[in-house]
């Protein structure tokens, strides 16, 4: 019996002695070891969230402090006109330093040879954030400037000073001017992947831009204003932009300028999130056990505090205030705990994350605080509620406590506001719908098997009339019908959860790595012309890079649908104006590219005129199946009829493209090839010696970029190795409390088994064929569970295909005899081996 407190001469006892009542229970059901399930599943919880949560924000705000060094400014204006004089003035008089840049491709030449280039001319102070990274030869050790090109030079990629068999020091001639190569260019903050960019590239001062007559009315040039200076002056400056702005204008951002890193950084956030919401709801389980087993231990003593006197009112303030001091306590120490680890993911973390990292914000922490209230409101206080309404007459007659109608609507409340939170912590309405859904729908679908599985048992028990051990088993899961389907939920949600993180250690992160494989292309090589296809596909196979497919590209600009002529001003959306307002690259071909799939419609049919249309692209147009588009290609019109869209997989780094049109529409159009493919490392010779035997080709190195992506890949591996830790954890947690539960009700059946005849041999045997058959059963619908939402997060969420296997089968359901089994001799020990007598007489 518990000693409490003689609440007899104070039944409306003041807000400090009611906590100080509050405080004492804590720390008598503490030394008690009554609240360690508790806190021990609120500080894992607590941890994985805050320690995702500080890595991520301090990430974020990392990225959002450097964005300007991957832009070359805190803020760029995207134009294809010049910049009005107003724009400058205005950034100006708001104390921000402003640059203009002027983007286009042209042709370039020395001597007899000539080669397309993407030329573009700075001012002084370019790049406002960042720095150049330049050198004086070719393959020599860089070093960041703060400089430009003097005037009368340029400097240039490697490329081109292959490409055109040159040196630095050598004469360029650019239109009507002949400028100096002074250095080599190894390094460029804002240069992007846009087509323009892909050219070797040739730097130069903008006062020397006149000389070279490029500039003429009509020509197709890309204006840049590049503004920098204090957050609060650029946030200023951008909401004014915003407001100002014109046809052919936008503000650049990191996802524009950069979209292949902010894309791969939010994958891994995704992925991270997705370890730590695991954690987090594996110990909502456990939570909702203790708590229950609290309730389940503590009847008997609010039933003589109440005989004592004490009000229902007064049994709710304490109880409240006690779990409100043990939510705040667990939670601080998960706060502590997550902060460490999350500094431990730093350093595994530490060559992906390749800047000083600022200080973490207090949300996290936050996060964190509400995770452990809500779990306590959702999955604790429902049954904690129930002790409130203990009757006094329970210390004489112990009637079976059910469930009232106030505790499932808290456990509805608090399931709504638990699920708000995983929603606020995924970032991702995709991620916790998926997560969160999926375990709760799994949650319902697991208690009805169980109780199907329950009610064929039932039917079974007279078959095992000559099989003791069995008869005691099934009589024990059939009595303890709700307590058996408890644990069968119990232990498949935190099967299911581990199965599924399983997955996402192997099934899921090598289906992200599939869609980017160490062979992945690395090079582009554009601008083939149709006489050298063969001889480009030759040359490259002779050097042992096998696989070569050349794609046709086709310029061409969209100017009608259905035959209603179509330009930037029939769009409201950015996207849609610059689209319609720019030249497409166009292909065609009979077979679809294998990194596309199609989503509406079906594939081209040879010999008519048809499109199919990247699904992005369809939906921002606003063009649908059957619809009929005409492209401007070379001043003939082509109208094709749209007979399906497609999902495009950009991160292959495959050549893909919005429109592919079938051979009889664009065949014979003006058309250049081509191609992406793998140059290993030691074939770094092979490109400069093509290059030297088709000049007009262009090479674009994209190696850099998919290290960048790999090393995401491979670091986000190893944190989520370390954040498995928590989910096993918080496992163990969940197997402990779901036996622990019924340890009392277990007591007391063997006592009176044993008084009845019962061995102890056939008890233990029946214990273990018991805890067999419900760590079976929960393995089977977690390895089902973790399947189905393991497939649902690869296709709604991470956006590539997983191949399902065998493994999560057998592992669900070894893991779960095993772990019941152990589970059960740890959590169960002394069952058996305690006297009938003592427990007939503690009963």
């Amino acid at each position: 019996m518990m000693d409490f407190p003689d609440v007899s001469r104070a039944r409306r006892p003041g807000f400090w002695t009611t906590l100080a009542l509050g405080a004492r229970m804590m720390m008598r059901d503490a030394r008690a070891g009554e609240l360690r399930l508790l806190v021990l599943a609120l500080v894992v919880a607590v941890a994985a969230v805050t320690s995702v949560g500080f890595l991520a924000d301090r990430v974020s705000r990392a990225l959002e402090r450097d964005a300007g060094q991957m832009l070359g400014a805190d803020l760029v204006l995207d134009a294809d006109e010049p910049v009005p004089q107003a724009f400058m003035d205005q950034a100006r008089e708001r104390g921000l330093q402003v640059s203009s840049t002027w983007q286009f491709p042209s042709m370039v030449s020395a001597g007899d040879g000539a080669q397309l280039a993407a030329l573009k001319a700075v001012e002084p102070g370019y790049p406002l954030r960042g720095a150049l990274r330049v050198t004086d030869a070719p393959f020599s050790p860089d070093a960041p400037t703060r400089d430009i090109p003097p005037e009368g030079a340029v400097w240039v990629d490697a490329q081109l000073l292959s490409l055109l068999s040159l040196k630095v020091g050598d004469t360029l001639n650019v239109g009507d001017a002949h400028l100096r190569i002074d250095r080599v260019i190894t390094y460029e903050p804002d240069r992007g992947m846009q087509f323009v960019n892909v050219a070797p590239r040739v730097l130069l001062r903008a006062s020397d831009l006149p000389a070279t007559g490029l500039i003429a009315p009509g020509s197709r040039i890309g204006y840049a204003l590049l503004a920098a200076g204090q957050p609060d002056a650029v946030a200023g400056y951008s909401a004014w932009l915003n407001q100002n702005l014109k046809r052919g204008q936008k503000v650049a951002t990191l996802e524009s300028g950069r979209p292949e890193v902010r894309r791969t950084l939010d994958r891994a956030q995704r992925f991270l999130s997705l370890v730590a919401l695991l954690a987090v709801l594996i110990s909502a389980v456990a939570v909702a056990l203790a708590a229950g087993r609290y309730m389940t231990r503590h009847r008997d003593g609010i039933a003589v505090m109440r005989c004592l006197g004490a009000v229902q009112s007064q049994v709710a303030r304490m109880l409240t205030l006690e779990f409100a001091l043990v939510g705040l306590f667990a939670s601080a120490a998960g706060c502590l705990l997550g902060y460490a680890v999350h500094q431990v993911l730093v350093m595994v973390l530490a060559s992906l994350i390749d800047t000083a990292l600022p200080a973490p914000s207090a949300i996290p922490a936050l996060q964190g605080l509400l995770t452990g209230l809500l779990l306590l409101l959702g999955f604790a206080l429902p049954a904690l509620a129930q002790l409130r309404h203990v009757p006094p007459a329970r210390v004489l007659r112990r009637d079976a406590d059910t469930l009232s109608a106030r505790s499932a609507t808290g456990y509805v409340v608090g399931a709504v506001g638990f699920a708000l939170l995983i929603w606020w912590f995924a970032g991702d309405a995709k991620l916790g719908g998926v997560v969160a859904g999926g375990f709760l729908g799994a949650f319902a679908v697991f208690a009805l098997v169980a109780w199907l599985c329950i009610l064929g048992l039932a039917r079974l028990r007279g078959l095992a009339a000559g099989l003791p051990a069995l008869r005691f088993a099934l009589a024990g899961v059939v009595r303890r019908r709700a307590a058996t389907i408890t644990q069968v939920c119990a232990l498949a949600v935190g099967l299911m959860a581990l199965l599924l993180l399983a997955m996402t250690r192997t099934d899921l992160i090598q289906g992200w790595q599939r869609t980017l494989p160490p062979d992945a292309p690395n090079r582009f090589l554009i601008n083939v012309q149709p006489d050298q296809r063969q001889a480009v596909t030759d040359a490259l196979t002779r050097e042992g890079l096998g696989g070569i497919v050349l794609s046709p590209m086709v310029r061409g600009r969209l100017i009608a649908v259905n035959g209603k002529p179509v330009g930037p001003d029939d769009y409201e959306e950015p996207r849609a104006k610059r689209l319609v307002d720019r030249e497409f690259n166009l292909s065609y071909g009979q077979d679809m590219p294998s990194s596309n799939r199609i989503e509406q419609g079906r594939w081209l049919t040879p010999g008519s005129a048809e499109v199919s249309l990247e699904s992005g692209l369809a939906k921002t147009l606003g063009i649908k199946l059957g619809d009929k588009i005409t492209f401007d290609v070379a001043g003939q019109q082509v109208e094709v009829a749209v007979s399906s869209t497609r999902r495009v997989d950009w991160d292959t780094m495959r050549v893909n493209f919005f429109a592919i049109l079938t051979p009889a529409s664009l065949a014979d159009m003006p058309q250049s090839w081509i191609t992406s493919f793998y140059l290993p490392p030691d074939k770094a010779q092979v490109l400069p010696a093509l290059v030297r035997q088709f000049p007009n080709l262009t090479v674009f190195d994209v190696g850099a970029i998919l290290q960048q992506l790999q090393s995401v890949l491979n670091e986000v591996g190893r944190a989520v190795q370390l954040l498995f830790l928590f989910t096993l954890a918080a496992g163990v947690l969940v197997l402990s409390a779901a036996l622990t539960a019924t340890r009392d009700e277990r007591m007391r059946e063997a006592a009176v088994l044993r008084a009845l005849g019962a061995t102890r041999r056939q008890l233990a045997r029946s214990q273990r064929i018991e805890l067999w058959a419900v760590g079976g059963l929960a393995g089977l619908l977690a390895a089902a569970g973790a399947t189905a939402i393991a497939w649902a997060l690869s296709t709604q969420v991470f956006d590539f295909t997983i191949t399902l296997s065998l493994w999560p089968w057998l592992a669900g359901v070894g893991a779960g005899m095993l772990g019941a089994w152990a589970g059960g001799a740890l959590a169960l020990r002394g069952v058996l081996r305690t006297p009938p007598l003592v427990t007939l007489r503690e009963t």
